[in-house]
């Protein structure tokens, strides 16, 4: 087999042989994340070698079948060792073209470290071989003093054949693919979540969402919202393609006719709404302040403006589903209120933005990142709630991907005043104390206003001390402060860099004075309290009002604060 390219592992690199492959396992089991135009892989369980070759029914090609049998000397592995495995993997294309998924046999030689991968081509009677002209073989290679390697081998050069989405050309494997390998490889790195689209069948998903993309993609060129319409539109549309596959498999496994309900609490711009019940599920959205947009989707999609406040008018007991799609504040009110609506409820969220029940939501950990330890935090409570939690990752234009799912309950409908008392529990336990001091698990959020045993408990205002955002959005970009106010601030500062003595490198160029530099705590120094006190209240405050004055100020440096 000719050896086509080989790329050195940097350094001394501890993660060798067991970081070979787990960067094999990262490219058969999710080959997307290098090649574009593939939506993902399923691979089969994995068969001894000498199975596989007699259920492809392969034909007894010397050259195909030494890549097919693992030629292991006796000293190389011991007793009860594994030398090789196979499986079987089928590409699943971005784009279906509406022709047979391809396939192709996976053999993993263990002793010799090295993948092999022999793609099959199916006739028209249904009989199953191998593609020799597109076999090729990655090895990792240990140089003793001189570290490790990777090297890409083919069976041949000749009759390679390239069709663009699932077998790429000679150059991509060695210019995208090896290099990618090689890193993968050397680094040390788990990922704290799931693998994308764990709980769903990536082939259903792949299809729904290209009829998706295609229905719903004329929504970008009349978004009319500031937002980029672009990244919302396409991540709605990858949101409810997941949503409906998710309900499909549902429907299927617990053998349903009808299409499930929903809610979908604050539903912002409202496009996931609208493509839920365009697709045949009955639903609404309700949110705190009206979108342009709204009046777009016509009567039969359902949006409704008002104030979510967490209490007994406040749940949805005809709904099948409730939805958090960056539902801020009421991401941790979700699995409770789904809880509280009936035995039957689920709920989706996918959260964004780290709140508590009652305010911010505070770190307590260091050793997680802010992201995992907010995506835990939702899984308690749910879990206290009632729910059995499944956790997910999207594919969705956006750092905050993860996703939470409730499908069922962990005790049964006879105990619901026992699970009620635990969620009780769990929420005041979140609670500030009168005093100020929080309790063991609640060292959390901003606290609440009220009393916190008597709201909770009281049935109708559980959620005493919830803050929903304002209707009218606050404008804080200094850009609503008054016109007088902005220019005096601004033409103090200015006069103050123009009264600046130059030295003799020059702050006057020609007949233009330049002025001086100070430091954004030195301007501040120019300043009145009342004036800062009012910018302290804007985001960013004078930074940011200096920074809207471009036009006058330059070279503002955030990072040592000078101007």
């Amino acid at each position: 087999m000719p050896k086509l390219s080989e790329v050195k592992v940097p350094g001394d690199c501890a993660t060798l042989p067991a970081g070979f492959w787990s960067a094999v396992g990262v490219w058969v089991e999710k080959p997307h994340v290098v090649n574009k135009r593939l939506c993902g892989a399923k691979e089969t369980e994995g068969k001894d070698v000498e199975d596989v070759s007699l259920l492809l029914g392969v034909p007894h090609d010397p050259d195909v079948l030494s890549f097919l049998t693992c030629k292991v000397s006796p000293a190389g592995t011991h007793e009860g060792e594994t030398r090789c495995s196979s499986s079987v993997r089928t590409f699943i294309p971005k784009v279906s073209k509406g022709a047979n998924l391809q396939r192709e046999v996976v053999l993993r030689d263990f002793v010799r470290q090295q993948v092999t991968f022999l793609p099959l081509e199916e006739d028209a009677e249904g009989k199953v071989s191998p593609k020799k002209s597109n076999i090729y073989q990655i090895q990792l290679c240990s140089h003793d003093s001189e570290g490790w390697s990777l090297e890409l081998h083919v069976l041949s050069l000749d009759g390679w054949f390239s069709d663009g989405v699932v077998h790429p050309k000679l150059p991509w494997l060695t210019s995208e693919l090896l290099p990618k390998l090689v890193r993968w490889a050397s680094e040390c790195r788990s990922s704290e979540f799931k693998s994308t689209l764990s709980l769903l069948p990536v082939e259903k998903y792949s299809l729904v969402y290209q009829q998706l993309k295609d229905k719903y993609k004329a929504m970008v060129k009349v978004w009319p919202e500031v937002t980029d319409p672009e990244k919302f539109v396409y991540e709605d549309v990858a949101i409810a393609t997941y949503l409906l596959v998710l309900w499909a498999e549902e429907r299927e496994e617990k053998d349903l006719t009808a299409r499930q309900s929903f809610v979908d609490l604050g539903c912002g711009n409202g496009l996931l709404v609208h493509i839920l019940t365009c697709e045949g599920h009955p639903g609404k959205g309700v949110d705190v302040r009206r979108r342009k947009i709204w009046d777009m989707y016509g009567a039969q999609t359902l949006l409704e403006e008002k104030a979510i406040t967490p209490s007994e008018s406040c749940l949805f007991p005809g709904s099948d589903w409730l939805i958090g799609n960056h539902s801020d504040e009421l991401t941790p009110w979700i699995p409770i209120i789904a809880a509280r609506s009936s035995h039957s409820c689920r709920y989706f969220v996918l959260p964004c933005c780290f709140f508590d029940f009652f305010g911010k939501y505070q770190r307590r950990q260091c050793k997680k990142s802010q992201y995992k330890e907010y995506i835990d935090f939702i899984t308690e409570l749910s879990q206290i709630s009632g729910f059995n939690t499944e956790e997910d990752c999207l594919r969705i234009p956006s750092t905050k991907r993860v996703c939470l799912v409730g499908k069922s309950r962990n005790y049964p409908p006879s105990d619901e005043a026992e699970a009620e008392r635990r969620r009780v529990h769990y929420i005041q336990s979140r609670q500030t104390t009168p005093g100020g001091q929080r309790s063991d698990i609640g060292d959390y959020g901003d606290g609440c206003h009220g009393n916190a045993d008597d709201d909770i408990t009281s049935g109708s205002s559980w959620g005493a001390g919830f803050q929903p955002r304002d209707r009218v959005e606050v404008v804080r970009n200094c850009a609503s402060l008054p016109r007088d106010f902005v220019d005096g601030v601004v033409l103090q500062v200015a006069n103050s860099l123009l009264g600046m003595t130059v030295d003799d490198s020059g702050g006057h160029h020609g007949n233009w004075n330049r002025g001086g530099s100070l430091s954004v705590s030195e301007v501040a120094g120019l300043l009145e309290q009342e004036t800062l006190q009012l910018l302290k209240k804007e985001c960013g405050g004078l930074q940011t009002l200096l920074k809207n004055n471009h036009q006058v100020f330059r070279g503002l440096q955030i990072k040592d604060g000078s101007l």
